[in-house]
């Protein structure tokens, strides 16, 4: 029977690993045994880590391409609505709608509009800033950016239990296993 939460200030466990893959077998195994609720640290990015906790895909391209597009509309459209309805100049005979000349701004408007929502929309999604987050409470995940390698399974995974999730951890040959208190 799996416990949701076995303390109420529990965050999770932590296991700690020498070596990229140590970890990506551990997080294959963890995701193999069902656990959903985990997150990976390392240096460096792991070929494969990212489908072994079962990352997701974010929408953060479909809200940059979504942004790009309303950009460009909103670029050729009020160059439009200048140059051809609202204030029309015969400048050198050229036509009103000269649309190749449209083209430069309105490419700016979309890189404007798609760089703009691509940085918000990650920090939104990311839920950044996040100054605090419970895995900081283990002192050796300052080796995280280092040399160091960590997983962590958190105690709302519907799969948890304190005794039984250490046991697990124990058998994938970390170096340390440690619980995370909110």
């Amino acid at each position: 029977m799996a416990v949701a939460s076995p303390s109420p200030g529990l965050y999770g466990l932590m296991a700690e690993f020498d070596s990229a893959d140590e970890l990506l077998i551990a997080a294959q195994r963890v995701r193999g045994a069902g656990f959903t609720r985990t997150d990976a640290f390392s240096p460096f990015p792991i070929h494969g880590l990212d489908d072994a906790i079962g990352f997701r895909e974010h929408i953060v391209p479909k809200v940059v391409l979504g942004a790009a597009i309303t950009g460009l509309l909103a670029g050729y459209g009020l160059e439009y609505w200048t140059q051809v309805i609202a204030y029309p100049m015969n400048i050198g005979g050229r036509p009103y709608h000269a649309w190749v000349n449209f083209i430069p701004p309105a490419f700016e408007t979309t890189i404007l509009f798609g760089a703009f929502s691509a940085v918000l929309s990650m920090l939104a999604l990311n839920g950044l800033p996040q100054p605090y987050h419970p895995v900081f409470n283990n002192p050796r995940f300052s080796r995280a950016s280092q040399d160091k390698f960590f997983l962590a399974i958190e105690a709302s995974d519907p799969q948890f239990n304190l005794d039984r999730t250490r046991a697990f951890l124990g058998e994938l040959n970390p170096r340390d296993v440690v619980a995370l208190d909110e």
